[in-house]
């Protein structure tokens, strides 16, 4: 079996290489950025009928301001953020499966939504919504990530700037197999590898399928 390299940032390094090794995958984590917060003000929550959250990293690094946002009701784009936002405090108004534009094509058409998210986003810009962004951290690279043994690994890519990143660090491609969440994902990786795939859902479940498949494969010899 082949190794998992978990490339996204922790936590959320940490808690995929767990579920990994619940798939019995021999998963290890060389995340390529830190995550930290930034400095932003709390919009005047009268103006908005809900907060549409992306990522469970928005609810950790907003710190004590997103209390005056805590009557919102959210708007998940998976679980685990969904999760993030019921410890938080906030009332769930609908959880999605990971794709963005899905959740949004399945909730109101009229709705104003405010949303805390990263310095790079994805945030749909013809949506029937009116959304605001409000970025509350970012997401800072890591100058030399040990990426010394990855030479026949499965990789995953859980966003476009992480496989840009990958793609400018890794010099030998043609024995490393890509695993994406999302087709664009897929493509910023860029071509040279030995494989490159993206889920059938942008979620966790469905990235560490793949990930379980392509891991089954021998490398090239």
């Amino acid at each position: 079996m082949r190794r998992l390299l978990v490339l996204r940032p922790e936590p959320g390094a940490t808690a995929t290489v767990e579920r990994a090794r619940e798939r019995g995958l021999d998963a290890f984590a060389v995340p390529l950025f830190e995550i930290e917060p930034v400095e932003w003000d709390a919009p005047d929550p009268s103006g908005f009928d809900g907060l549409l959250l992306t990522s469970a990293n928005a609810v950790r690094c907003s710190g004590e301001k997103l209390k005056a946002l805590r009557e919102l009701p959210v708007y998940a784009v998976g679980e685990a953020t969904a999760e993030a936002a019921r410890q938080a405090g906030f009332p769930i108004a609908a959880v999605g499966d990971g794709d963005i534009e899905r959740l949004l094509g399945s909730i109101e058409q009229k709705l104003s939504l405010v949303h805390p998210c990263g310095e790079d986003r994805r945030t749909p810009s013809n949506t029937a919504q009116q959304i605001t962004v409000v970025p509350v951290y970012r997401a800072k690279s890591i100058e030399a990530p040990d990426l010394g043994h990855t030479e026949g690994v499965v990789a995953l890519i859980h966003s476009p700037r992480a496989g840009r990143r990958f793609a400018e660090l890794i010099g030998t491609r043609a024995s490393v197999s890509i695993a994406a969440i999302s087709r664009a994902a897929a493509e910023a990786a860029g071509e040279g590898w030995e494989t490159v795939e993206f889920a059938a859902t942008p979620n966790d479940d469905a990235l560490l399928a793949l990930a379980s498949r392509l891991c089954d494969k021998p490398p090239p010899k």
